[in-house]
């Protein structure tokens, strides 16, 4: 069981010589066993025990760690966007150069606008009441406090002063006339009264037919309205009609309504006689008394403007509306997806009219103007002879003509298991770049 351990960690270690030793390093230990070998037939057990063979310089195998890396570009993201939707916009195309801020694609928005709009009334409002408050109160309504007490007070006092001769008369004359309406309309029309008006009507009608054949003698004439005929017939009509309808009022019938409207005003009439007679009841006066604290109390109010709480209270409405509105800006910036640098559109997945799922990469970014290699295949042996700086020489399986200087900018700390070894992410800057190399090209890194 030991044996086999042993075996698996001499050819665990033999597999990072291999890769660290490199191309020359091989061929040296080669040429070492073929000399070996050679010595070993031609001169045979004597050769092997001659000061010059015992005593020869071992040579060295190469400190170098090899490895394969690829051409990545100094700056690259792929973009998503937080929220999903339907695509309504794609402006750019694979290949295209863009700059930083610009719009890549816009998401469909109508709802995240209409959110902004309410968001802004929604502040507008909370804006408003908060001036409101610190505008304090308006001669307007300063004036209007001050009329409702003076109001209130004049009432108190007129209670207070009981009621006056003149409004004791004005009512009891009041009551007089609704009394004599009441008792003409029981006694019904007096028996004289209507032959007077029948003979009004009957002397009215004889006055219509004379002014009538007065007028039947011109009325065929062109200019008839215009002779004294004409007007007589006017007047006479008229005369009529008046005494007629007289002489029809003396004739009506009194209805059982119309005698209890009559007693219903005598009733009334009595009632604000003994209102004003009866002097002022002391809840009448306490009830005008609080009416006019109250008014006076709303007045001290409406001077004094609004109290400090209440001012908070609508700072508060007016930052709690800013945040939605904030809130509903975001949400519709997020259905833009933006540049974060300037640099090449790689790769785009959406076209307008699909469906751009939430946090999926919709477009991949990159600045293709500098470059810097990866190699991710360097096992733990091998990273412990890598540091920061070491100089590193680049060659390129599509550009064999092209070898490049480097130089180790990171080596990336975590180790992950690759079929069960430990390897390590190491980045090497170029000293200089060539318009040849593109993304992922295979490099061989050889590091110093």
């Amino acid at each position: 069981m030991s044996e086999d351990n042993n075996t698996a960690r001499t050819g665990r270690r033999w597999e990072s010589s291999r890769r660290g030793m490199g191309g020359l390093a091989l061929v040296a230990m080669a040429l070492v066993i073929a000399l070996a070998a050679c010595s070993g037939v031609g001169q045979g057990k004597d050769a092997a025990q001659t000061p010059d063979a015992a005593t020869a310089e071992p040579i060295r195998a190469s400190g170098a760690v090899v490895a394969e890396g690829k051409v990545v570009p100094v700056q690259s993201a792929q973009l998503s966007l937080p929220s999903g939707g339907i695509a309504a916009e794609v402006l750019v195309k694979e290949g295209d150069t863009v700059q930083a801020e610009q719009v890549l694609l816009r998401l469909e928005s109508a709802r995240q606008a209409a959110a902004v709009a309410r968001a802004e009334a929604g502040l507008g409002r909370a804006q408003a009441q908060l001036d409101l408050l610190k505008a304090g109160a308006r001669a307007e309504d300063i004036a209007i406090s001050k009329a409702a007490i003076e109001a209130a007070q004049a009432q108190m006092d007129k209670l207070n002063a009981g009621a006056k001769p003149e409004d004791v008369r004005a009512s009891e004359a009041g009551l007089a006339a609704a009394q004599a309406s009441l008792a003409k309309l029981l006694e019904g029309p007096d028996r004289n009264e209507r032959i007077a008006a029948q003979q009004e009507v009957e002397s009215a009608a004889a006055t219509l037919r004379q002014a009538q054949a007065g007028y039947d003698l011109i009325k065929g004439n062109p200019n008839a309205g215009q002779y004294p005929q004409s007007v007589q017939l006017e007047q006479a009509t008229s005369a009529y009609s008046a005494a007629k309808a007289r002489l029809d009022a003396l004739n009506a019938r009194v209805t059982p309504a119309d005698i209890s409207g009559a007693r219903a005003r005598v009733q009334q009439a009595q009632a604000q006689l003994d209102a004003i007679k009866v002097p002022a009841r002391a809840s009448d006066l306490a009830a005008l008394q609080a009416e006019v604290t109250r008014a006076q109390a709303q007045l001290e109010r409406t001077q004094a403007g609004a109290r400090p709480e209440e001012i908070a209270s609508a700072e508060a409405d007016v930052a709690s509306a800013q945040a939605a509105l904030d809130e509903a800006k975001a949400a519709l910036a997020d259905s833009e997806l933006k540049a974060p640098f300037a640099g090449t559109v790689a790769q785009l997945n959406v076209k307008a009219g699909e469906q751009a799922a939430p946090a999926t990469p919709l477009v991949q970014l990159a600045d293709l103007t500098q470059w810097q290699i990866e190699t991710d295949d360097l096992t733990e042996l091998d990273i412990v002879r890598v540091k920061e700086g070491s100089t590193a020489k680049l060659a390129f399986d599509a550009i064999p003509d092209l070898e490049l200087s480097g130089k180790v900018l990171r080596i990336k700390p975590i180790g992950v298991n690759r079929q069960g070894d430990m390897t390590y992410v190491v980045v090497i800057q170029p000293e200089k770049s060539d318009p040849r190399l593109r993304w992922n090209m295979t490099t061989k890194v050889t590091i110093e």
